[in-house]
């Protein structure tokens, strides 16, 4: 910037208001971009003859204009020197008004710099203030200075085989979190807090997973019915980190939670929305995109071979679908990534409805110029990237059809192992399958058995608590008249809707949450886990909890005192994850199948009926059978041989163990039956066990009198 910038210095400037010199400036980067003595500003705006840069003070006065002077094709820049840091800006387009021909070109409309790396303000729709021409319910652009210590502190680069997910939600993780400075809840300081940290740590989880912070508007409709877009999926600045979630400044706070994350060895991903934007479908409002290039920002229908211009294409369910094929828009998600990954410092990416950034115009392909674009790039290519495998558009459920360094989450793993545990009939053969990885999604010739996203529960959906207490889904609050969220949830309440005091009731319910975290935990595949399920936090049945920024969605720190044993049992499964590599990184020759006997890889797998027998096709198809007994064991040398038991049928049964061998036995580390194992019942000395219905136990072979440590 420097280079481009210091000749013009040599000219007299085209325009000057005050301290302020106008000169040609430079097409890239596109943004603002300060130098040592002002700053370059670069934008697209396709549907321009010319485009005015509006400056404003702190109060959001109007201070000067200068229409850009250089112009490429559609790209509009200039530079000024004498602009700092915190310097409020905007833009208002010149050109034609062309609904028809996509273009919707309105000076009067203040635009939002689509490359803006902050916002003075959260972006609030009124839409009294929106029908003025001063701009004012605009949030203004930010010129950011980009310096930042980071102290030394560089990224963990967590292995795929020891990543485990934590979802959660930026303001709501620390909302009412106790040790939290009440200034500091609910913003990226306080999810920096020590006492948050320190707790993550304590956890064992490696990855958090942060639901959308890029700066967002609500939804009118949401509005008028006096609710908020809390979860954030309607993104209007995809650079610029949420003000709502900063004390002062959002940049540096973000960086400040990032680098602090680092410094205690946890990743952070970003759940990012590339789909669809907040400016809605036809009759949306003009912020930014829609102002600057129509036509060229978004996806519309077609009426035989031409665009529909006035039928915007809405494969997100959210009034519009962004056109990622556009090159400007491809241009501008892969910069928006690189922005974040590199200067920002994130881990990676969880890409919400995935299958839009795949399309190419209509058709999704794995081979699309978006997937190319990040396999190419020197520093895409090496972040996480996480894909959520639908939209609602043709074709749109793409489960496995991922490019092969991606990792998906996996839905039918979440229905299967409900559907399981819940004790549905014709499951086995399934479970085994989504045990080892989901190996017929996620063909081990061309994806690696880390490919699956194993989840239980996800944001949208019950929480796990909610999973086993209600079986029906109670969205009321949400004024849709709970017609909103999924009604296929695969959830029981167990006797009872709702939570209770029957002690019969809970007892189950306590054990089959120890069930789903122990399964999600001994899979293969990258566990996914939820804020607040390794403590019981409630939803009160909403399962669609998008518009509820209040204590339906805001974690509740006492059920984390309430529930420690279930806290320690969470700690308890994912100590055996990271500490057995069989959990983590099964290497078979070839990958496995329910019912793989042998394997030529490093790793061995046999499956066995609860007599002991091995699995005969005949028992795979068996609809009715819901218990069945893994064998782990290294075929080159290594001392990891592990025996897991699971039982989801509604009696005890017993159970007969495979020979240990030699001088060895089975040690039990975990039965779901109960919190914790006793030291009395951790040796098993006879040749068989009971487990009660609805229960899993994993076992060790040691030598007799050996006890591993912990």
């Amino acid at each position: 910037m420097n280079q481009l910038s210091q000749p013009m210095f040599n000219q007299e400037p085209i325009h000057q208001i005050g301290s302020l010199a106008l000169f040609y400036g430079s097409r890239f980067p596109l943004g603002a971009t300060l130098d040592g003595q002002g700053c370059n500003f670069a934008i697209f705006a396709g549907s321009a003859k010319n485009v005015e840069l509006c400056l404003f003070d702190e109060q959001e006065h109007e201070l000067a204009r200068f229409v850009l002077p250089s112009q490429y094709g559609a790209f509009h820049y200039g530079y000024i020197r004498g602009i700092k840091a915190g310097q409020l800006y905007g833009y208002r387009v010149y050109g034609d008004f062309h609904p028809e021909f996509g273009q919707v070109v309105l000076p009067k409309k203040l635009l939002i710099d689509p490359y803006t790396k902050a916002l003075n303000r959260p972006q609030v729709w009124n839409p009294q203030l929106y029908e003025l021409e001063d701009g004012s319910m605009v949030a203004k652009s930010m010129v950011v200075d980009e310096k930042f210590d980071w102290q030394g502190v560089s990224k963990p680069d967590i292995p795929a085989r020891q990543t485990i997910l934590y979802e959660l939600h930026l303001k709501g993780f620390t909302k009412r979190h106790p040790s939290v400075p009440e200034a500091l809840q609910g913003t990226y300081l306080g999810l920096c807090d020590p006492s948050v940290i320190s707790y993550l740590k304590s956890l064992g989880v490696t990855t958090i997973q942060i639901m959308p912070i890029a700066a967002f508007m609500n939804e009118s409709h949401l509005r008028n019915k006096g609710l908020t877009n809390y979860w954030g999926y309607n993104p209007i600045a995809f650079f610029a980190p949420e003000p709502r979630y900063s004390v002062d400044n959002a940049v540096e706070e973000f960086k400040t939670m990032v680098r602090e994350m680092h410094r205690n060895g946890l990743e952070v991903i970003l759940d990012v929305v590339f789909n669809h934007t907040a400016e809605g479908g036809k009759g949306g409002p003009i912020i930014s995109f829609r102002g600057l290039g129509n036509y060229c920002y978004y996806l519309f229908e077609h009426n035989g071979l031409q665009p529909d211009y006035e039928l915007y294409a809405n494969y997100s369910g959210c009034g519009n679908s962004v056109d990622v094929s556009q090159p400007i828009v491809l241009h501008l998600v892969t910069d928006c990534l690189r922005y974040w990954a590199e200067v920002m410092q994130v881990d990676g990416f969880r890409f919400d409805l995935a299958v839009s950034v795949g399309r190419e115009r209509a058709h999704f392909s794995p081979l699309n110029a978006f997937f190319k674009a990040l396999e190419q790039d020197p520093i895409l290519s090496r972040v996480k990237l996480i894909a959520e495998p639908w939209d609602i558009g043709p074709n749109g459920y793409q489960v496995g059809g991922f490019p092969y360094d991606w990792h998906e989450c996996n839905d039918h793993y979440r229905d299967n192992i409900r559907a399981y545990w819940r004790g549905d009939e014709g499951q086995l053969g399934e479970f085994a399958t989504r045990l080892m990885g989901s190996r017929d999604l996620f063909i081990a010739a061309f994806r690696s058995i880390h490919s699956s996203v194993n989840f239980i529960c996800y944001h949208d959906g019950f929480t796990l608590q909610d999973l086993v207490s209600f079986d029906q889904r109670h969205n009321e609050a949400n004024k849709e008249h709970n017609r909103d969220g999924h009604g296929h949830n695969l959830s029981a309440n167990y006797g009872f809707e709702g939570l209770t005091q029957n002690h019969e009731i809970n007892a189950l319910r306590n054990r089959q949450k120890r069930n789903f975290i122990a399964t999600l935990f001994l899979s293969q595949g990258i566990p996914h886990f939820l804020a607040g399920d390794e403590f019981g936090r409630t939803q009160k049945g909403n399962n669609n909890a998008y518009c509820q920024d209040n204590d339906i969605s805001w974690v509740d720190w006492n059920y984390c005192e309430r529930n420690r044993e279930q806290v320690r049992f969470t700690q308890t499964m994912i100590h055996f994850r990271q500490r057995f590599e069989l959990f983590s990184h099964l290497r078979l020759g070839d990958d496995s199948f329910p019912g793989d006997k042998t394997g030529m890889g490093d790793h061995g797998v046999r499956w066995y009926r609860p007599d002991g027998q091995l699995m005969t096709p005949r028992d795979w198809n068996n609809g009715l059978a819901k218990a069945i007994m893994v064998e782990y064991y290294c075929c080159c040398g290594c001392d990891e041989h592990l025996l897991v038991l699971f039982n989801a049928s509604n009696k005890p049964l017993r159970f007969y163990l495979p020979d240990p061998g030699g001088q060895r036995g089975w040690y039990r580390w975990v039965d779901t039956q109960y919190e914790q194992v006793s030291d009395s019942e951790k040796m098993l000395t006879g040749k068989n066990t009971i487990l009660i219905e609805h229960s899993l136990q994993l076992f060790e072979n040691q030598s007799l009198g050996y006890i591993r440590p912990r």
